[in-house]
């Protein structure tokens, strides 16, 4: 039987993903690989709708990949790859832009947050298109799936509206993608504002912790953690925000139900629990840190993976991109 198709991926934006982004997508991704032909991709192009240091880039990239590795991804099973190595992304997204309407594309939600911080004046024609693009990294593999945060939803809504369009004028190429919508118990709070999620963009550093952060900056992050005054360990994200962050994060890593926790930590205060969940993050996310160095050690090893998975996802995009010219009467070009 063949598994269905799969794309998910995150962009380089840091040296470090951090434990929302593991617990959140990238643990789950581990396990869809088993029952999806996945397709799991660094996309660079997306993180360069802002300005970014050149040098600083392309260190990102190699550490996204090896992090992706390093939480379990298996590269003989999935298909793991930069975008910016597979061409048919950048045409396909041209395409799309084509027939995408201004006012569809100028309602998604992330331009106007993204925007705001320096004016849309100032934001580039790439943040604004950035949907498309996205569209265009997710049509071009056909998958059934598509892992994505609540926040994208709106995105995969816009994917969707456009397959359907291209496929009604020029008849049926793109199948229509799904949302998987990554479960609200792995959703992980910043340490320091419990309220917001766990961000690279919105977030202080010592609230957020990396998978390659150090045991003891991982150790006093933790007990640094924002609570409460109270003393009273429970399970309540409106009026204890804090202590109930802590206690997802460690059911999360040690699959401990919430309820089971609450129960086991009466009449024990906050220092022990800060000092279990740390222990019970440290030990999910060191080996991590550990294989994510030893695949930096030898970036030529790294950059060969990516070379093979990147051939492996240009079989497939390419023949959807030919699909596509064919149907709009492009003539493809055969030497590709």
């Amino acid at each position: 039987m063949t598994k269905p198709n799969l794309l998910s991926g995150m962009q380089p934006s840091a040296s470090s993903l951090h434990l929302g982004n593991y617990l959140g997508a990238l643990r789950q991704w581990v396990a869809m690989q088993q029952t999806h032909s996945a397709h799991y991709v660094i996309v660079d192009l997306h993180a360069i709708t802002v300005a970014q240091d050149p040098k600083m880039l392309a260190e990102n990239i190699r550490k996204t990949a090896a992090q992706y590795i390093a939480a379990g991804l298996d590269v003989d099973s999935s298909t793991l790859f930069i975008q910016s190595h597979v061409p048919a992304h950048s045409e396909l997204a041209w395409i799309l832009n084509c027939i995408a309407s201004f006012g569809e594309t100028s309602r998604m939600t992330q331009f106007k947050d993204k925007s705001q911080k320096g004016g849309s004046d100032n934001a580039s024609v790439g943040l604004f298109t950035y949907p498309i693009l996205q569209a265009a990294d997710i049509l071009l593999y056909q998958p059934k799936a598509v892992p994505v945060g609540e926040d994208q939803r709106q995105h995969l809504e816009l994917t969707r509206n456009l397959a359907e369009r291209f496929n009604n004028r020029y008849g049926k190429v793109f199948e229509m993608p799904e949302a998987v919508i990554l479960k609200e118990t792995a959703k992980i709070y910043d340490l320091q504002n419990p309220t917001a999620k766990m961000s690279k963009s919105a977030g202080e550093p010592k609230g957020i912790v990396n998978l390659l952060d150090e045991d003891s900056v991982i150790s006093k992050k933790i007990k640094s953690a924002v609570t409460d005054t109270d003393g009273e360990i429970k399970f309540e994200p409106e009026s204890k925000p804090g202590v109930s962050n802590l206690l997802g994060i460690y059911s999360a890593v040690s699959d401990k139900p919430i309820s089971v926790l609450v129960e086991s930590y009466q009449g024990v205060g906050y220092g022990q629990l800060k000092q279990d969940v740390a222990d019970a993050v440290i030990a999910t996310v060191s080996p991590i840190r550990e294989k994510t160095n030893e695949l930096m050690n030898d970036t030529s090893h790294l950059d060969s993976i990516l070379e093979k998975g990147a051939a492996k996802a240009r079989e497939t995009a390419d023949k959807t991109l030919r699909d596509v010219q064919n149907a709009l009467g492009l003539i493809p070009n055969r030497n590709n």
